[in-house]
């Protein structure tokens, strides 16, 4: 398994530092920084009261929580999110509420997983034609469901 280390600064003490729960668990959990209620319909930007450093040749990921999205209905639109090596602002988690029901977060809550990943840079070349392939430009759907 790869190691990397990340630099991490809190807006206070009392924000713990990210943990992995288990030996097998892919990311760390993010905790909300404040307390509010998620309308239905609304999406909001949640801090998390932590910056990062994260090294280069590295992304950080922010995806949901699957038990928020199932038992709460509340996702994360844009996910995964990316941050990137030279970000260096608070880590926000924008959240959507997809529910009937208002939702409430609490000071500590966890909200969103961040999993870092190794990220290749890509070098483009320009062709004329591409190497064909049997799927072609069959896009959405063109492979079936089975």
């Amino acid at each position: 398994m790869n190691e990397i280390t990340v630099k991490i600064w809190r807006e206070a003490n009392t924000i713990k530092i990210p943990e992995y729960a288990t030996p097998g668990s892919a990311g760390v959990d993010l905790c909300s920084m404040k307390y509010c209620i998620l309308k239905p319909g609304e999406l909001s930007l949640i801090p998390t009261g932590i910056r990062l450093e994260i090294p280069e040749g590295w992304e950080g990921q922010i995806r949901p929580r699957s038990g928020l999205a199932l038992n709460n209905r509340v996702i994360i639109p844009n996910t995964p999110g990316t941050i990137d090596s030279d970000y260096r602002g608070e880590i926000l988690v924008m959240l959507l509420n997809m529910g009937t029901d208002p939702f409430s977060l609490s000071f500590g809550d966890r909200i969103a997983q961040l999993v870092f990943v190794p990220v290749a840079r890509a070098k483009f070349e320009a062709v004329k034609e591409l190497t064909p392939t049997k799927r072609g430009t069959g896009g959405f759907g063109s492979t079936g469901i089975r």
